[in-house]
């Protein structure tokens, strides 16, 4: 089992027009979702990921890996590294890759129970994506670690 810091943890599900964020701790396991980041360029998503990183404090980011059914990296996996890379370098703090296979269907999955549909979704439906790697992360679904 990975050992982990206690403290707040800000996962991120990397796409890029979009970029779900979520936060918990370690300590209670337990994520929850925080924020949709859209915008044109790299400087304005980065302005809004300090703005985040300011507000909550983290010890640690959780970057979503996208990878293939059959656990192979494509081009969406290096663009969510390069991501990674960019995090630790601007905040200095380490950055765990999670497996996402499977997160954004969960996500459409959960929002339709709770009677969200189709384009609804499309707001919240990233961040919901961030909690379920989060959630995963805490429960030991990791692939590694960076610390730059």
């Amino acid at each position: 089992m990975l050992n982990i810091p206690h403290g707040t943890t800000l996962a991120f599900d990397f796409g890029e027009t979009r970029i779900g964020v979520a936060q918990g701790d370690a300590e209670v396991g337990i994520a929850h979702p925080l924020a949709t980041i859209s915008g044109e360029g790299n400087d304005k998503k980065f302005a809004a990921i300090a703005a985040l990183v300011a507000e909550w404090r983290p010890v640690q980011f959780v970057v979503g890996l996208p990878l293939s059914t059959d656990g192979s990296e494509h081009e969406m996996t290096h663009l969510a590294r390069k991501f990674g890379h960019r995090l630790n370098g601007r905040f200095g703090l380490p950055v765990y890759w999670a497996d996402e296979r499977l997160t954004s269907l969960y996500a459409a999955e959960l929002l339709n129970q709770t009677g969200l549909r189709g384009r609804k979704q499309k707001p919240v439906l990233d961040q919901v994506a961030a909690q379920a790697i989060l959630q995963g992360f805490f429960e030991g679904g990791w692939v590694e670690e960076f610390h730059g």
